[in-house]
């Protein structure tokens, strides 16, 4: 008779502690969801502001393109080319930009954590790439002055040297962030501070949370 009343005792606070945990665990998903969403509202800002500014910058840069093919002029070839290329980058940013804001704002943070850390980290690799295409426009802020009215012919070979050097560092550059905007170095410091020039802080700092819940159904 004891030994049952034992073993009654033992199932019934057996089921207390398991209903306790399982009361922890929804608590603590609750408090992970609401530490990344409010991690991305700053991601949020950050899209909204920069599909502004790159609004403003691709109707500057447009009108000035316009104005340079309207009044067409051998000596601005490397101008239109490099403005040209520098807008076509700049619409694919605020295209980047659009996409962003619409991925974050349809994270269902009640639904699955496997869907939610997905839709993180497609939109984690998306920022990689956003900035990956993003460095392929630097050395064409170094060629876009030039004229061919001036340059080369009438210009000493200390600045031709100069010039070459200078769009060939960019160019070097520029092929070296691109090569090297992956995933993998997420786990290098100067990376994760690009990246979270482009807004992936934010996303980081969620997919973490999220890891920490991991960890805590783990144990």
């Amino acid at each position: 008779m004891e030994e049952t009343n034992f073993v009654l005792l033992w199932k019934e606070q057996y089921e207390k502690i398991d209903k306790t945990l399982a009361i922890n665990k929804q608590l603590f998903k609750e408090i992970i969801n609401q530490k990344a969403e409010s991690s991305l509202q700053s991601l949020k800002r950050f899209k909204t502001r920069g599909i502004i500014a790159a609004i403003i910058y691709l109707i500057v840069l447009g009108i000035v393109l316009f104005y340079a093919i309207s009044n067409y002029s051998s000596a601005a070839n490397y101008f239109i080319i490099s403005i040209g290329i520098i807008f076509l980058i700049n619409i694919k940013a605020l295209a980047d930009y659009i996409k962003h804001l619409v991925w974050t704002n349809n994270i269902n943070y009640n639904g699955n954590i496997i869907e939610i850390q997905q839709q993180l980290s497609r939109l984690q690799l998306s920022i990689i790439n956003h900035a990956k295409i993003m460095c392929l426009q630097f050395p064409f802020y170094t060629t876009f002055y030039l004229s061919n009215k001036w340059f080369p012919y009438e210009v000493g070979f200390g600045y031709i040297i100069f010039q070459l050097l200078l769009t060939g560092s960019f160019i070097y550059l520029s092929y070296w962030l691109y090569k090297n905007h992956k995933p993998e170095n997420l786990d290098k410091k100067w990376f994760r501070i690009m990246i979270a020039g482009s807004g992936g802080k934010s996303v980081m700092k969620a997919i973490e949370f999220y890891k920490e819940m991991e960890e805590f159904r783990k144990d």
